[in-house]
């Protein structure tokens, strides 16, 4: 166990001795829901006698640990002093059903909001969420910590074109080097190495509920839990896959699986990749044509000049964009890019001309028809 989080297990401590019950409703004015999901909801307050507008965040009593809660408020109460981390207030409390803490509040959404399906978000946009992202996950690595839930719904935006972004919702935090039990599950934020584990969640928890009667002792061996040491690598594989998200509006593979046609395709593009020590470096010009020939080169021209054809789901990007990629997206976990290598790649072009251009246009056609639509609600609220 570190300092630091020997730290934070006795602000826990602490707190838990001082936590005071509360009238949600008597201190502050609840405006709306801003989110909700297993861990309970996020509502957007009023401090009554302040002003102040925060996010509440209630954690049901009768699913959530005390000291989980605590964890979670503490940690981002005193380790989350990033301007790109989410901040708790200093107000915690509970109610006889809730355990509930006061947040900053990001009145502009999250970033699924503007994400358009199958088009993605502007180029700088994604590049500037990117940046602010890398130092998010920098400081929570330097402190010992890994995020380990990095999605569109955990980064919260404090303006609308995405110049101030807040990587938030701490719950699945864990420091590093903790002893975790693996999951898989069907996602393209799963990493690779976690397909070991692959069979093993529904097996165990049938196991765990009872159900397991009558099942032989070779059965029994393959259902124990895969435990594994907690890495900031989860969270750089993360990171790529949500600028993939956020360039394109959809995914390079539906899952990270040996059976998954689309992920094998990458994996065959990487292996054939790997090369001398200068390939690695970002702005090395390939010898005999300069950067800007190789940019626009197509995956099946790139193959005719003897360099290895790019996996069809990266065809669209740069030579600089795919390095960006490849260096997060390692299928090794021990090589693969920590955050703070990834700013290396930003400020050069990382999608190819012809599909930055079709790109738009096809954000133009959706902000058209997003206009039409609001005019449509509006005349029907003007009817009513």
């Amino acid at each position: 166990m570190t300092a630091t989080t020997k730290l934070l297990d006795e602000m826990c401590h602490l707190t838990a001795q001082s936590l005071t019950a509360m009238d949600t409703s008597e201190h502050f004015k609840v405006l709306k829901l801003l989110g909700e999901g297993s861990y309970g909801k996020v509502m957007l307050a009023v401090h009554r006698k302040r002003g102040t507008p925060m996010a509440l965040k209630f954690f049901p009593r009768e699913s959530t640990s005390l000291f989980s809660f605590l964890r979670e408020y503490n940690l981002s109460l005193s380790f989350c002093t990033h301007p790109s981390l989410t901040r708790a207030l200093g107000i915690a409390y509970s109610t006889p059903s809730h355990y509930v803490f006061a947040q900053q509040a990001s009145l502009f959404g999250d970033l699924y909001d503007v994400i358009l399906p199958e088009v993605g978000m502007e180029e700088d946009c994604c590049q500037r969420v990117v940046s602010q992202l890398c130092g998010a996950l920098s400081h929570l690595h330097s402190l010992g910590f890994v995020h380990r839930d990095l999605k569109p719904e955990n980064v919260f935006l404090c303006d609308s074109a995405c110049r101030w972004v807040k990587l938030g919702d701490f719950g699945m935090v864990k420091a590093r080097g903790a002893r975790v039990p693996e999951v898989w599950y069907s996602s393209p934020y799963c990493t690779p190495e976690s397909e070991i584990a692959r069979g093993n969640d529904d097996s165990w928890r049938s196991v765990s509920d009872g159900n397991g009667d009558g099942v032989n002792k070779e059965d029994e061996e393959k259902k124990k839990r895969v435990w594994v040491s907690v890495e900031p690598s989860t969270d750089s594989w993360a990171l790529g896959i949500l600028t993939y998200a956020m360039l394109t509006g959809s995914h390079p593979w539906a899952e990270t699986a040996s059976d998954c046609r689309s992920y094998l395709k990458y994996l065959e593009w990487f292996d054939r990749a790997e090369g001398p020590d200068d390939e690695l470096n970002v702005w090395a010009e390939p010898q005999g044509e300069s950067t800007q020939d190789v940019v626009h080169l197509t995956g099946e021209e790139l193959g005719k000049r003897g360099r290895p054809p790019v996996a069809p789901q990266f065809a669209c990007f740069t030579p600089l964009a795919c390095r960006f990629f490849k260096s997060l997206l390692d299928p090794r976990p021990r090589l693969r890019g920590q955050p703070e290598v990834a700013l290396n790649y930003l400020g050069g072009d990382w999608v190819m001309e012809k599909e930055s251009a079709r790109l738009e246009e096809e954000r133009k056609k959706s902000r058209g028809k997003g206009a039409i639509r609001k005019m449509k609600e509006m005349e029907g609220r003007g009817e009513r």
